[in-house]
């Protein structure tokens, strides 16, 4: 095995080990991660079509409407008329799905610490630089997608 293949399936096993970790801590929630994605989409964007979200994590109109149902089901999304539009309606996070936002949050800055914060800055800072540089590479191959336009409001078209 040359050392390519070693560093590529190293490389696969911890993405495996940290999907495996965020399915899990997510399953305890009741979510999944793409309902995770969307409530961490909404978080940062703020009330948003469903269009808007659809293109942020890269699915279907159906698939969205899925997702958004699931969400309204459970509480975490309400769908509400846009304040000035009455034709659109907006995804808005409830406030408990703010809170599992926040709580989100907190976990990935907590997983960082526990994975980063006994390296040596020499290590951490070699490790960032070439996951930088693997990221760099996938995104040259990676096909485009075309950014959504954006009104002056921040809720798209």
């Amino acid at each position: 095995m040359s050392g390519y293949d070693l560093a590529l399936g190293r490389t696969l096993e911890l993405a495996v080990l940290l999907h495996d970790d965020i399915a899990r801590s997510l399953a305890a929630e009741g979510l999944t991660r793409s309902r995770a994605h969307l409530i961490r989409e909404l978080h940062r964007r703020g009330p948003v079509r469903q269009r808007v979200l659809a293109h942020a994590l890269d699915v279907s109109a159906r698939n969205i409407t899925g997702l958004v149902d699931a969400l309204v089901t459970t509480g975490f999304v309400t769908r509400e008329p846009h304040p000035t539009d009455r034709r659109v309606i907006l995804v808005t996070l409830t406030e408990k799905g703010a809170r599992m936002a926040e709580e989100m949050d907190r976990d990935r800055r907590e997983l960082a610490r526990a994975l980063f914060s006994g390296m040596r800055k020499d290590r951490f800072d070699a490790f960032t630089e070439g996951v930088d540089a693997i990221l760099a590479r996938l995104r040259e191959t990676a096909p485009k997608r075309d950014p959504l336009p954006v009104t002056a409001g921040g809720h798209g078209e």
